[in-house]
């Protein structure tokens, strides 16, 4: 059982470790210091390697039992990524959410952070290290927005507009093949407005705070979404895949369907399709 104590230490780590590492090299990042992995916009920089490796050291000394999984350590040996499956803790890590944004100098990036307990997630964490605060939740606590100077904000979901042309969503197109694309694409005028911002960090957090209704997601990285989907639920919001099933950390393949009610939630996923 995580406690009081080590969800601080978690939180002030990743605070530390931001203003250390995160913040110095943005807008100040040289050629050599940003390389691509998967693809041309799928990209790493010094700073994601350096924060990953300082969080991971601090995680071992808070929690010596559990496992760590990080993006980037994912990325260099696909076999540590089987760890989300192990019974006990495993945290989560993803040093810098929105990479692509972060080297190309736009503030929309963030850290996540999500501790695992036998395959559930009991604690999640969206820390923006432009405004030092964070959106987290402990399971079955609620979702709080915290301040750096100590204010802390519960967060519950408003009801969403009646009507889905007045519902804005966030649809990431490129996560899609070009047949899906295609078919989603002649949904997406049925909405007030449809948009990405390359950063699951901070359309949780938008979700979370009633910006935007849904988000429709087609690709399941557990350093994307264990957390994310734990706040989200925490404050009152609907996540499951498109073919009904609940989510799990452990899910590699499918279609993630998150909205701000129930009645939304069948509403869209009636209107997208299943699997």
């Amino acid at each position: 059982m995580l406690t009081d104590e080590q969800t601080d230490a978690l939180i002030e780590t990743v605070r530390a470790v931001a203003k250390a590492e995160i913040l110095p090299h943005f807008r100040n990042l040289g050629a050599l210091e940003i390389d691509s992995k998967s693809a041309p916009d799928d990209l790493v920089t010094i700073a994601d390697r350096a924060a990953e490796l300082a969080i991971s050291k601090a995680v071992h000394d808070i929690l010596p039992d559990a496992a760590i999984v990080g993006e980037e350590a994912v990325s260099a040996d696909k076999s540590v990524l089987a760890r989300v499956k192990e019974p006990g803790t495993v945290v989560i890590i993803d040093p810098i959410d929105g990479t692509w944004n972060y080297a190309n100098g736009v503030a929309t990036y963030g850290v996540i952070l999500a501790v695992i307990e036998d395959g559930e997630t009991v604690f999640g964490l969206l820390y923006d290290p432009s405004y030092d605060d964070w959106i987290m939740a402990r399971k079955g606590q609620g979702a709080l927005f915290c301040r750096a100077d100590g204010r802390r904000e519960p967060m519950q979901l408003a009801p969403p507009p009646d009507a889905l042309s007045d519902c804005f969503g966030f649809v990431g197109m490129y996560l899609f093949n070009a047949e899906r694309q295609a078919q989603l694409a002649a949904t997406l005028p049925k909405f007030r407005r449809t948009q990405t911002l390359r950063c699951s960090c901070h359309e949780y957090r938008l979700l979370t705070q009633g910006a935007s209704q849904f988000c429709l997601n087609g690709m399941l990285n557990v350093w994307d979404h264990a957390a994310g989907v734990l706040i989200y639920q925490e404050a009152g919001g609907v996540a499951r895949l498109l073919d009904g099933r609940s989510y799990s950390p452990a899910m590699r393949k499918g279609h993630l369907l998150t909205a701000a009610s129930e009645p939304l939630w069948e509403q869209l996923s009636e209107l997208f399709g299943d699997e």
